[in-house]
């Protein structure tokens, strides 16, 4: 596959391990569009409190932190194939005790607070693999299809909660999710060859010992440190926009018709810029993109109504797909034998910072008004990106005693 004139999806489906880890990850988001929202409604009923009902929807990510930060030396250490049938075989168990087991409001929080903390080498395993089945410009657009895919299947899996909910309630709705999680471990285990560990069996230290020492590592790198913070920084403003916009409407009705185009605006971004650009001009688009996901927000000084604020979330979230530039540059930046690693610590970031954001926003919104609140978010955008200019530029052309031998092969 050349790099030169960019991949096809053709190509890219072609390749029956892509095939496989792209077939589960729509699974697994829908799934977990499904089991959050069931578990919501789940503690609504039996403890009826909005505080906790809000908790547990928000449950599932907050332990992402402490998984990226203790174990995910782990995702380097283990076979990336029985990671992830592994991850899958603990939702199935973790969904049907919370369907089933009859637990109190504070253990079934417990169980999806300890169950998440592995969540993160879960991810990181499969993010390391599309490297693997997917070389070149491939793998750009395999992330720009699961990009895609995301954001759809989140859509769908809401849809589709909302509509198991009013039909089996709850506890059929996790069963759903369970089921899902099954199907995905059955694709993974007989649709992926045996893996082996990226690192070499040998003398190790502690899990802990060693996160913390590769991602000291990948953070003293300036080049890794730098693509970092271009992926961490402008979405962390992004989040904060998006999450004023329930008290900006007034209703979670109205919310809901915005979110969903901020939604639909980041899949026809990943889209657009993953299958019709040219990989040197993603790379060009990297910077402008970041700078355009703090625009719309500005709109927001015109207080504009639904409709509006609906065009505007849309062109914010569909800047994400700056991201694409800036994939192929990570993975050769860093070494091949801590990439589960690297990706995981990309993962966590993100996460990290939408939380970040959102807080930080919704300090603002307190202060001054949700509207402006909304406002500030798009400006610290727009200056991040142009603070974080050198990192989202394009690289300068290796040299040819550097340059990777795919590239070499290109030239010559």
């Amino acid at each position: 596959m050349s790099t030169e004139r960019g991949a096809t999806y053709g190509e890219v489906f072609a390749v029956r391990e892509f095939r496989v880890l792209f077939g589960s990850f729509a699974l697994l988001v829908s799934g977990d569009s499904i089991k959050m929202l069931a578990l919501s409604v789940l503690v609504y009923a039996e403890s009826g409190s909005p505080g906790l009902a809000a908790a547990a929807y928000m449950a599932g990510w907050l332990p992402h932190i402490a998984g990226g930060m203790f174990l995910l030396s782990l995702a380097d250490r283990l076979p990336a194939r029985a990671l992830m049938v592994a991850g899958e075989l603990v939702r199935v168990v973790v969904c049907l005790l919370l369907a089933y087991a009859g637990l109190p409001v504070w253990a079934m929080l417990a169980l999806v607070l300890a169950s998440g903390v592995f969540t993160p080498l879960f991810g990181a395993a499969r993010s390391a693999m599309l490297p693997d089945v997917l070389p070149g410009d491939a793998f750009v657009l395999g992330r720009s299809l699961l990009g895609v895919t995301s954001a759809g299947a989140q859509i769908a899996g809401l849809a589709a909660g909302g509509a198991f909910l009013a039909l089996v309630g709850p506890q059929g709705a996790l069963a759903a999710t369970a089921a899902l999680s099954l199907v995905g471990a059955v694709f993974l285990r007989f649709g992926l060859p045996k893996s082996q560990p990226r690192q070499a069996v040998g003398v190790r230290r502690g899990a802990v010992r060693t996160t913390w020492r590769v991602n000291r590592e990948l953070l003293s790198d300036r080049r890794v440190r730098g693509l970092l913070l271009a992926s961490w920084l402008p979405p962390l403003w992004l989040a904060g926009g998006e999450a004023m916009i329930v008290p900006y409407l007034g209703g979670q009705g109205q919310a809901g018709v915005v979110l969903a185009a901020a939604a639909a605006g980041m899949a026809v971004g990943e889209f657009a810029v993953g299958r019709f650009a040219a990989p040197a001009l993603r790379e060009r688009l990297s910077l402008p993109l970041a700078v355009l996901m703090g625009v719309p927000w500005l709109g927001f000084l015109a207080a504009p109504g639904v409709g509006w604020a609906a065009v505007l979330a849309a062109f914010a979230a569909g800047g994400l797909a700056y991201q694409l530039g800036l994939q192929r540059r990570f993975v050769d930046a860093v070494p091949e034998e801590v990439r589960g690693q690297a990706f995981g610590l990309l993962s966590t970031g993100l996460m990290t910072g939408q939380a970040v954001g959102a807080a930080l926003i919704g300090v603002a919104g307190e202060l001054l008004s949700p509207r402006l609140g909304i406002v500030v978010a798009g400006a610290a955008g727009i200056l991040a990106a142009l603070a974080l200019t050198r990192p989202l530029r394009p690289e300068p052309p290796v040299t040819a005693t550097t340059m990777p031998s795919e590239a070499k092969d290109e030239v010559g």
